[in-house]
């Protein structure tokens, strides 16, 4: 049996590539890539040429089969995804469980992925949180952010620039506009910055400036409800 590497790969610096992810994809004998264009660029920069193969949210049902029969053959084979880890809001899981499923061991390389940096860096407490990735764009987005209304743990959403401003608003409706969040945006970039406040002074800051780059939302969950300490008398 061969072995299925899922390796995290810069979600900006370059240097945050690991020597041990740098090895891995030199060793393996093919590289899984969500895109073979934007992945070629980093395998050049760490002089990586191992055959790259193209698998995505696309593709990921027609072609596991056929890697998973690699994998059972013996081969050792790497997955990555434009930045950040595999699998979190990028393709992975379904590989990863056909291999499991197949008997094929999986390691996952610890390394970047974007919501953690951003949820450390908010201020907002981390102890305990919700990864909802992105809301859906339409169908079930109402819904699903009315079952979030009373989520006491910090929430962590991903969001696009064009539909940043949107989302804060569907926010202030569903959390109320004094509800404390933070924006950050180009995490381990050049230009990263995280914008903290209600979500009233963010969405005004957003409205002045126009937001750009890949989005984190950390958004506060709901204040615990106080106990009633009334002694009632009956």
């Amino acid at each position: 049996m061969g072995m299925l590497y899922v390796v995290p790969t810069p979600v900006g610096n370059l240097e945050d590539m690991t020597l041990r992810a740098i090895r891995i994809l030199k060793e393996a004998d093919l590289i899984l890539a969500e895109d073979t264009r934007t992945s070629g660029i980093l395998l050049k920069h760490f002089d990586i040429s191992n055959h790259l193969m193209s698998h995505h949210k696309f593709n990921e049902h027609g072609t596991a089969a056929a890697i998973v029969e690699r994998l059972k053959a013996g081969q050792t084979i790497a997955l990555i995804s434009d930045a950040g880890t595999p699998g979190i809001s990028d393709p992975g899981f379904y590989l990863v469980r056909e291999a499991v499923q197949a008997g094929i061991t999986v390691q996952t390389l610890p390394g970047a992925t974007a919501f953690v940096p951003a949820l450390v860096s908010s201020g907002l407490p981390d102890d305990r949180f919700c990864f909802e990735g992105f809301l859906p764009q339409k169908k079930g987005r109402q819904t699903r952010l009315e079952s979030l209304r009373d989520e006491c743990r910090t929430m962590v959403f991903y969001e696009s620039p064009y539909r940043l401003l949107k989302t804060l608003n569907q926010f202030a409706e569903v959390f109320g506009p004094d509800r404390q969040v933070s924006v950050c945006r180009e995490i381990s970039k050049v230009h990263e910055e995280s914008v903290r406040g209600t979500l009233a002074e963010v969405i005004s800051h957003f409205t002045e400036t126009e937001p750009k780059g890949e989005i984190v939302i950390v958004l506060a969950g709901a204040p615990a409800k106080k106990k009633d300490t009334n002694i009632k008398i009956k």
